[in-house]
């Protein structure tokens, strides 16, 4: 039985080791439809994978690997075979371009590019097909010793010298390339990647004779105007594109496949509601990081629940900011998201960093970013008067495993929010200003991700969450006086004052202040601050509280 990874990236390594593969070589048949391919896709989709996968079959390095094709989709096109090992390949990957400042930047790409250097120069070195200048070339970028401007022109320079030595065009496959650009915009130094990147591109991509094909990958379609300026013969495939939609993650029958392959057909519902619900131009997509995560622990374990395994991808700083960052009313679009719901928004193909700023929360350039990052799906598109409302769709949470990953996000931030308000809050209490503590639990409230299918658990669960401050114990649902009181919160030392608190629901918004009111009376009528004086607390005010979805109202008993 073949095992089953989720760490190799490398082509030859999957295919000689027995691992399962699920057959992705005919995107080779998409890239040789035009002259320069972009495909972007979300984090751990497959891409670094599908560039190894190429660089095996294009490379003229390989041909003692040209077995690993053996059975596979591609091996059965004759005419596709003919461009197989035929071709001197660069490939880099640039998902590790994530360092803090530009310098540091420039040095790995250095050390990448003295990377590729090294699988040629022994053997093209002393060839009198070069002369000094491309020797001095291949030198300088071997011992990363290449200025700027010599380093922007390095996969120009290396595919014309290759093209010189092997009488053959160039392949260049160029993996994450949008990973340095999200890191210069984090780290502040992001105008001088862009000003890079761009030279990088136009030199190797743009003005090359000696280029035969070139692959792009990354999440994001960065803007021509950004790093593409005039680089017009390339064509993108992006996750509304129907072309190679099946290239990238896995299709609903290949998770059956794998399923009745390993005997878990009776996971299919599981890993369905988890990790599908991805929409790459018509197809239906599964994530294939989690997929296979998720198949490879219940092979150890049967009774394995299902996680969130993409939980720790780069994007998710991101998202952790638009979210901190954004107004009342996207919150309240993403709590409309994390209840089921759809929201429709206009989708900006081409996006830049700058554009995309936390800092102007209000751009709806985020929702672009999340969909291209796997954070949301089209569910369908928009209609108007019975036509089609160009790049407009009504978006959703994927799955499980995503809406997992937001949960916990709001958690954490609301967490911090409410840290910063409670003490507040209290103040206002205990110094008998209710109205000021009613504003400030009303913005808390209106902060909060609520899920609707319990109101009483929920706020007496909030209010739990929320009272929770150091040198102060809360009780909940406590025997004092006549009854039993919501909440009370005590002070470590007996003698400083004391608070209970009796909340309700209100059926509707014109029963908030009746309801509290009636809240504040029980507090007197079952005499509970009478119980906690029994017990030696002698200072005790009590509130009544109501609530009704994301507002309340405070009255003094």
């Amino acid at each position: 039985m073949k095992r089953i990874s989720t760490g190799t990236e490398n082509f030859k390594e999957l295919i000689d080791n027995n691992y399962y593969y699920v057959d992705k070589t005919m995107l080779i048949e998409d890239v040789i439809s035009d002259k320069v391919m972009m495909y972007n896709r979300p984090r751990r989709f497959g891409k670094t994978l599908n560039l190894s996968m190429l660089y095996y079959f294009f490379s003229n390095q390989e041909k003692e690997n040209s077995y690993l094709f053996k059975g596979l989709n591609i091996s059965k096109d004759k005419e596709i075979l003919k461009h197989q090992n035929q071709y001197p390949v660069i490939f880099l990957t640039l998902k590790d371009m994530n360092n803090n400042n530009f310098k540091s930047q420039i040095y790995k790409f250095s050390s990448i590019i003295s990377g590729i250097i090294n699988k040629y120069i022994d053997r093209i070195i002393d060839s009198p097909l070069l002369n000094y200048r491309d020797k001095s070339w291949l030198e300088k970028y071997y011992n990363v010793n290449a200025n700027l401007d010599e380093i922007k022109e390095a996969l120009y320079n290396i595919s014309i010298i290759l093209n010189k030595y092997y009488r053959k065009k160039v392949i260049i496959l160029i993996d994450e390339y949008d990973v340095p650009l999200q890191s210069a915009y984090n780290h502040g130094y992001y105008d001088e990647m862009v000003d890079f990147l761009r030279s990088v591109f136009s030199s190797a991509l743009k003005t090359n004779d000696a280029l035969e094909r070139g692959v792009l990958t990354g999440c994001l379609r960065i803007s021509k105007e950004s790093i593409f300026t005039g680089l017009n013969n390339f064509i993108v495939r992006n996750i509304t594109d129907r072309e190679a939609s099946d290239c990238f993650g896995f299709t609903q029958e290949e998770i059956d496949k794998l399923l009745d392959y390993y005997d878990l057909i009776d996971k299919r519902n599981e890993i369905k509601d988890w990790y599908d619900g991805y929409l790459f131009g018509e197809t239906e997509i599964y994530n294939p990081w989690s997929a296979l995560n998720y198949i490879k622990k219940v092979l150890s374990d049967n009774q394995y629940q299902a996680i969130s395994f993409w939980a720790n991808t780069s994007s998710n700083d991101l998202v952790k900011q638009y979210i901190e960052n954004s107004t009342i009313t996207m919150k309240e679009e993403f709590e409309e998201l994390i209840n089921g719901k759809s929201i429709i928004k206009k989708i900006v193909p081409e996006l830049t960093y700058r554009e995309m700023s936390f800092k102007n929360s209000m751009n709806d350039d985020i929702y672009s970013f999340l969909l291209f990052t796997g954070y949301l799906k089209i569910k369908e598109k928009v209609y108007e008067n019975n036509e089609l409302v160009e790049d407009t769709y009504k978006l959703v949470i994927p799955n499980k495993e995503v809406k997992k990953i937001y949960e916990n996000i709001f958690m954490k931030w609301f967490e911090g929010y409410q840290r910063e308000n409670r003490n507040e809050f209290i103040n206002k209490l205990l110094d008998g200003k209710e109205k000021d503590a009613q504003k400030i639990l009303n913005q808390v409230l209106k902060s909060s991700i609520s899920y609707y299918d319990n109101y009483e658990s929920f706020y007496h669960g909030f209010m739990v969450g929320f009272l929770n401050v150091d040198g102060y114990e809360v009780k909940s649902n406590r025997e004092s006086g006549e009854g039993r009181f919501d909440l009370a919160i005590l002070p470590m030392d007996i003698d400083d004052l004391a608070i209970i608190i009796e909340c309700k629901h209100s059926s509707s918004i014109k029963e908030l202040r009746k309801d509290s009111k009636e809240a504040s009376n029980q507090i007197i009528e079952k005499r509970y601050i009478e119980g906690l004086v029994d017990e030696g607390y002698e200072n005790v005010i009590g509130y009544g509280i109501s609530f009704y979805k994301k507002q309340c109202i405070i009255t003094k008993a």
